[in-house]
């Protein structure tokens, strides 16, 4: 029952956009379902970047695919044209076609006479197009050409929606990665300015300073500060350091750093 094949092809698709999707894999069960649902020769997908540019090409035979190659080399043929109008093209018999010269050579040496372009697109947003290969004259049956429609409409909002899970994951990813490097400064401060015995708007200047000073990513020095791998000089228009109770030289808290610290001298009472 064509049906139970149809969603039964659903699934199989849907199956593919898991955790671990593959496009490749994903565009290769979508040709060899079109092929077997639709009853034609040989089905092909262009799918475009995420510039919007065609990129990516598939098919379900070697001689399917060698086309798919012609249109990406060239920017001719019916699915670059299915794409770039997200209108749906037929060429009913290729031999009398003259839109695209150097596909239709290449299609009559595989033993093809027609083909049909179905564009992947979700209301404004195509994403590439499905080119249906035959080896007869004429258009395909409206049986077939609803078919086709709905594995391309089922395949790009697939397509849509992994996009979007990626484009989260990688945005959480992305906040994740700044809330780490706030924390890693914030910590690089407090041990400075403690160490240094500044406040902590000084701290991260002088923080940011080295960075900037020696062409390094402020948190990596902050890194190396939590670390205790990086040495930092303390400003020398700082305020003093404050004064020893015991009026000795002692080693000034500083990040890789020692200084004598002297009280002025005081006289016997």
């Amino acid at each position: 029952m064509v049906t139970a094949q149809v969603s039964n092809a659903f699934v199989e698709i849907a199956d593919t956009l898991g955790e671990d999707f593959d496009t490749s894999v994903f565009l290769q069960t979508l040709t060899d379902r079109s092929v077997q649902l639709m009853h034609i020769t040989a089905a092909g997908a262009l799918l475009a970047d995420e510039h919007g540019t065609l990129r990516r090409s598939t098919a379900s035979s070697r001689r399917a695919l060698l086309l798919q190659q012609i249109q990406l080399r060239t920017g001719q043929g019916p699915g670059v044209d299915c794409f770039r109008t997200g209108r749906a093209v037929d060429a009913d018999n290729l031999a009398t076609d003259d839109r695209w010269p150097e596909f239709a050579v290449g299609a009559a040496g595989a033993g093809f006479a027609a083909v049909h372009a179905v564009a992947m697109r979700h209301r404004a947003r195509t994403v590439g197009a499905l080119n249906f290969f035959t080896t007869q004259l004429g258009p395909l049956d409206p049986g077939s050409l609803n078919t086709g429609r709905a594995l391309s409409a089922i395949a790009t909002i697939g397509l849509l929606q992994r996009e979007g899970v990626r484009s989260r994951e990688r945005r959480a990813s992305q906040l994740q990665t700044a809330l780490d490097s706030r924390i890693l400064i914030e910590q690089a401060k407090g041990i400075l300015a403690e160490r240094l015995e500044m406040s902590v708007d000084d701290a991260f200047s002088l923080l940011r300073q080295y960075a900037r000073s020696h062409n390094r990513r402020l948190r990596d020095v902050a890194q190396g500060i939590v670390n205790a791998t990086e040495q930092l000089n303390p400003p020398t228009s700082g305020r003093p350091a404050a004064p020893h109770p015991t009026g000795e030289a002692v080693s000034a808290p500083w990040i890789g750093v020692e200084a004598p610290l002297r009280m002025p001298h005081r006289p016997p009472g």
